[in-house]
C-alpha cells in the first residue's frame, strides 16, 4: 500500500510522504487563491469550493474566508452548507458533514491522530480517524472536534466545547469534554 492508501485506511502512515506533502502544497495554494477572492464574488467562491472539496452538494454552500484544510478532497458537505470564518479541516481522514449544517467562526475539525509515545511521533508516523456530522446540525463558535467523533442529526454544540466522543442525535451537547445537557424534540 501507498502511504496515502494507508492514510485513508486508518492505518499509520508517514506524514512526509513525498507524495502527501505534494498534494498537501497543491491544496495550500488553491486555498491562498479561495481566501483572496473578493467576498463579493460568489459565482467564484463557489466554484473554487466545487474545485477544492471531494463533494458539494449544491450550490447553496458557503464558506466564509479565512478557510483552511490539509486535503479538501477529503471533505464532503451536504446541501445549503454554511460555515463562518476561520473554519479549519484536518482531513486526513474523510470529514462528511451533512444537510443544513452552519458552523459558527474559529470551528476546526480534526482527523489526524499523533502517538503519545515520543520516539513515534518524532518518526512523523501518524493515523487518521474519520469525521461525520449528520444532518441539522449547529456547532457553535470556537468548537474543536476530534478524529474519529460522529454527530448525530438535529444537534446543537454549545460554542467553546472540545467534541472527544461521539453526539447522539436530538440532543443540545455542551463543554470540554463536550456532554448532552438536554434532549431535543423534533416539531414535524
Amino acid at each position: 500500500m501507498t502511504e496515502k492508501e494507508k492514510m485513508l485506511a486508518g492505518e499509520m502512515y508517514s506524514a512526509v510522504d513525498s507524495e502527501l506533502i505534494r498534494e498537501l502544497n497543491e491544496v495550500k495554494e488553491v486555498i491562498k487563491k479561495y481566501n483572496a477572492l473578493s467576498p463579493l464574488d460568489a459565482s467564484h467562491l463557489l466554484a473554487m469550493l466545487k474545485k477544492m472539496l471531494g463533494h458539494v452538494a449544491d450550490d447553496e454552500v458557503k464558506i466564509i474566508q479565512p478557510f483552511f484544510c490539509d486535503y479538501g478532497k477529503h471533505i464532503r458537505v451536504g446541501k445549503r452548507f454554511f460555515a463562518n470564518f476561520n473554519f479549519t479541516v484536518l482531513d486526513e481522514a474523510l470529514v462528511t458533514i451533512g444537510d443544513d449544517c452552519f458552523i459558527g467562526p474559529n470551528v476546526s475539525i480534526y482527523t489526524a491522530c499523533h502517538s503519545t509515545d515520543p520516539s513515534e511521533r518524532n518518526s512523523r508516523r501518524e493515523w487518521a480517524e474519520p469525521v461525520t456530522i449528520g444532518n441539522n446540525v449547529w456547532i457553535g463558535g470556537s468548537v474543536v472536534i476530534l478524529p474519529g467523533v460522529t454527530i448525530g442529526n438535529n444537534v446543537t454544540i454549545g460554542a467553546g466545547s472540545v467534541v472527544v466522543k461521539d453526539i447522539p442525535s436530538n440532543v443540545v451537547a455542551v463543554g470540554n469534554p463536550c456532554r448532552v445537557v438536554k434532549a431535543i424534540s423534533i416539531i414535524k
